[in-house]
């Protein structure tokens, strides 16, 4: 028997507290800042503009004061490519619940519900022309990037000096600087708008002062076996085919440049030919990027006055034009489905990632979807809990702020509890966790 989903109809656990009190503070923070952004609609798009914005405040509120009162969820329709796969599955979610019931708030599954409400307010926005394609998260993720300036600088002084030895290291110093890199990577994933309700949650510290101090808090450590996977062409030259890393991006900001650094190196390395990058097709999570965030990213870093931080952009930027990194955005990243119905929900995009010889999943959105936000007991293997998901040898990179993790020793989770109630939650902890097929 599966384990039950994680849900606010469980009191005082923290999906009910992410659904009575964060989702709500989410909801009215973006109405103020569609509020704040009157004045602009109006000169870009005149009255209509105006009238659009007070209808988008109008929508949201309403919504909001639908969850606060655990109204039931409705369908979609804003006419948009998923809208039928989101009604079908409100329809499979009402068929779990008693004759008469229908899917609430807080009755239905916590992940379903969150998504629910990016998808809605990403609907209402659609539906309120001539604003459908604005972001409304575009403000908060430009925010938490230039907040994040000292530390970026910093790590690309750093990624400098790397690339500019790069052809000196041994096999040890490639390691070890792959170690470090993939720690910063991981824990660049703190910086999450979601989680701080998108209060400020901007990188201001050095991110390579921290890692000694962080690496006990890492609570499940496979990065030896991602290094295998990563380093198993050059110890097998019969293995020298073309390698391609996929990642499957979380948020914008300080994270995706820890990521972007984290890719470089791997590739100046010889480690990595092509790199394929998977992110949202719309605002989501308020901080996940969207191919409009990634490009942006990219061409601000190019113009930027500090040496090595523009050199990188130039660098990124050529790879994208010669194809070597790509970005995708499938629809399937925003649907409520979890990641064990890829294959039959989305078999492209399936096949797409069996093309990849690792795939790095980044954050907690992505470790849910992995697990089905199911209650696991915390020593579940993480093979069980994927559930049959192994396109190919997969790790997951995430700093933990929801109540779910597997892969623990027997007495950890315990421990963990007994010195800080709110290990599971905080982002204090993180894991680096791998799974790779058996053929």
């Amino acid at each position: 028997m599966s384990p039950h989903h994680l849900s606010a109809r469980f009191l005082g656990s923290f999906a009910y507290l992410t659904v009575k009190d964060r989702l709500p503070a989410i909801l009215t923070q973006i109405i103020d800042r569609v509020h704040r952004h009157h004045a602009h609609f109006v000169k870009t798009h005149g009255e209509e503009g105006g009238e659009a914005g007070k209808k988008v405040v109008s929508l949201l509120s309403k919504l909001r004061s639908e969850l606060l009162t655990d109204k039931p969820l409705q369908q979609l329709e804003d006419g948009h490519s998923d809208c039928e796969i989101w009604n079908e599955y409100l329809g499979w979610q009402r068929t779990k619940l008693q004759p008469g019931e229908e899917p609430s708030w807080f009755k239905s599954p916590w992940l379903y519900v969150e998504c629910y409400m990016y998808r809605k307010v990403q609907e209402i926005v659609l539906r309120c022309e001539p604003l459908c394609e604005f972001d409304v998260f575009a403000d908060l993720k430009l925010k938490s990037f230039m907040d994040s300036q000292r530390a970026i600088m910093t790590l690309a002084d750093h990624a400098g000096n790397i690339l500019d030895n790069i052809g000196n290291l041994k096999e040890d110093d490639l390691k070890d600087t792959f170690m470090k890199l993939l720690q910063v990577s991981l824990w660049g994933n703190k910086c999450d708008l979601s989680i701080s309700g998108g209060l400020d949650n901007a990188q201001k510290a050095d991110p390579l002062a921290a890692l000694w101090n962080l690496r006990s808090h890492i609570l499940v450590d496979d990065s030896e076996s991602v290094w295998s996977v990563l380093n198993k062409r050059k110890r097998s030259p019969e293995s020298a085919s073309s390698f391609r890393l996929d990642i499957a991006l979380d948020n914008a900001g300080f994270e995706l440049f820890t990521d972007l650094v984290l890719v470089e190196f791997l590739q100046s390395a010889n480690l990595v030919d092509q790199v394929h990058f998977h992110g949202k097709s719309m605002p989501w999570f308020l901080s996940d990027i969207t191919k409009e965030d990634f490009v942006k990213t990219i061409k601000t870093l190019c113009s930027t006055n500090h040496r090595w931080t523009s050199r990188l952009g130039v660098r990124w930027h050529k790879r994208v034009q010669d194809g070597l990194w790509t970005y995708h955005d499938h629809d399937f990243w925003t649907l409520p489905h979890d990641y064990a119905d890829m294959v039959t929900r989305s078999p492209e995009l399936y096949a797409e990632l069996q093309c990849a010889q690792l795939i790095l999943f980044k954050g907690d959105l992505h470790y849910r979807k992995l697990l089905g936000d199911l209650q696991w007991e915390h020593t579940t293997s993480f093979a069980e809990a994927l559930r049959g998901f192994e396109p190919s040898p997969l790790c997951s990179l995430r700093a933990l702020k929801a109540d779910i993790q597997v892969g623990l020793k027997p007495g950890q989770a315990e421990q963990l509890s007994g010195t800080d109630a709110k290990w599971m939650v905080s982002g204090e902890y993180a894991i680096v966790q791998f799974h790779s097929p058996v053929h």
